[in-house]
């Protein structure tokens, strides 16, 4: 199975709409849910997992996928809490207290995630470099 390119192999605009635009909407539309249906909202916040591991497996290293699951994760928990707070909606979903500190919840988990998804994306890198030479050799 061929993996994406790299974030670094996209184009300047592309890089930022994956690594920008995409978490940020994806933040303000889990912020809308949270005053608004509580299983919207975590099914939202769980989906957010697989984001952050996908975001991770677009870089070479978990090392480097930490670092985009640190700006991605920091990106939507902030834009969750302030979408909320803009919409004046009275969270359906417990958060914790404060607030606030969802933010430090998701910059971590996304730190988490991210580094997982770059440790795979290098285990696969290594399987298609083996397999490679072994056709070559073949």
């Amino acid at each position: 199975m061929e993996a994406p390119p790299h974030l670094l192999e996209r184009s300047p605009g592309g890089q930022i709409v994956v690594a920008v635009v995409v978490p940020a909407i994806f933040g303000i539309i889990t912020g809308l849910l949270l005053g608004f249906n509580e299983v919207a909202y975590l099914v939202l916040s769980i989906l957010g997992i697989a984001g952050g591991i996908g975001a991770g497996y677009e870089h070479p290293n978990g090392d480097e996928g930490l670092q985009r699951g640190f700006c991605g994760g920091l990106l939507f928990g902030t834009l969750i809490i302030v979408t909320s707070a803009v919409t004046g909606a009275e969270p359906k979903a417990h958060l914790p207290e404060p607030p606030a500190f969802l933010i430090v919840v998701t910059t971590v988990l996304g730190m988490a995630f991210g580094a997982l998804g770059g440790w795979l994306r290098k285990r696969h890198d290594a399987k298609e470099r083996i397999e490679a030479r072994e056709a070559a050799r073949a």
